[in-house]
């Protein structure tokens, strides 16, 4: 039966079930680390594996296939030509599949999604849906300004293993993590900058902002950066925080 889902994220990070695994490396590499990263995971049968763009690559899933996994890959630039195929699918002849609409942070965002059966013109193995979601928001204060965003996405499942409903269901947590976590790590703490390459450094600093993020996450905060900056003003207050005085 499907229904599980694993995320992994850009650098390659995977979260199921509450436990998590991660590799890390230069940036070149990451692609590549996939698949040790899920050979940690015992049994992959029927798990839904979603994926971010730098992820969308033959070799995967062929491996995905070969573990029994289910998978749907985010496809950006990184693909051109397959985004070009995506892109130039008849969409503006599909109708909506599912609608969502959130209101939030001073802003209102609404999500579509289409789905359309691959019989051929695809050039990537496996996938038997293509993708397109569709993200509109406004912030509040400005009722009339606008901004869309339009995302394609590949999938090995087909109709009858999943509605479009699940489908959007597991592209938004997928995109929830990102949120929540390739956030804080990327853009806070500016991984991808860093210059630790040699040895097991990059893994060594990865286990540090971990340790970090979930200390302040346990002690109930939220803005990470705040937390980091109010931390650094006094050396004492890192040490009250792990309750070591």
């Amino acid at each position: 039966m499907i229904g599980r889902r694993l995320a992994v994220g850009g650098p390659v990070r995977a979260r199921f079930g509450g436990a998590a695994w991660e590799q890390r490396g230069a940036l070149n590499g990451l692609e590549s680390r996939l698949q040790p990263l899920l050979d940690q995971i015992g049994d992959l049968r029927d798990t839904v594996i979603t994926a971010d763009a730098l992820h969308c690559q033959r070799e995967h899933v062929d491996y995905l296939a070969e573990r029994g996994a289910h998978w749907i890959l985010t496809v950006k630039g990184n693909q051109p030509s397959l985004h070009s195929q995506l892109a130039g699918l008849p969409w503006r002849a599909v109708p909506d599949a599912t609608r969502d609409t959130d209101r939030g942070h001073g802003r209102r965002e609404i999500r579509t999604l289409k789905v359309l059966t691959l019989s051929t013109g695809i050039d990537f193995p496996h996938a038997a849906q293509a993708l397109q979601i569709r993200r509109r928001r406004r912030r509040l204060d400005q009722p009339k300004r606008f901004t869309t965003e339009t995302v394609y996405a590949i999938t090995d499942l087909r109709a009858h293993q999943a509605k479009p409903a699940q489908l959007a269901t597991w592209i938004r947590g997928h995109w929830s993590i990102e949120n929540k976590i390739h956030w804080v790590r990327d853009v806070t703490y500016d991984e991808d900058c860093c210059q630790i390459r040699t040895g097991t450094g990059p893994e060594v600093m990865a286990a540090l902002r971990n340790a970090a993020i979930g200390a302040l996450r346990t002690a109930g905060i939220a803005n990470i950066a705040a937390a980091n900056r109010h931390h650094a003003r006094d050396s004492t207050r890192p040490l009250a925080l792990l309750g070591i005085t």
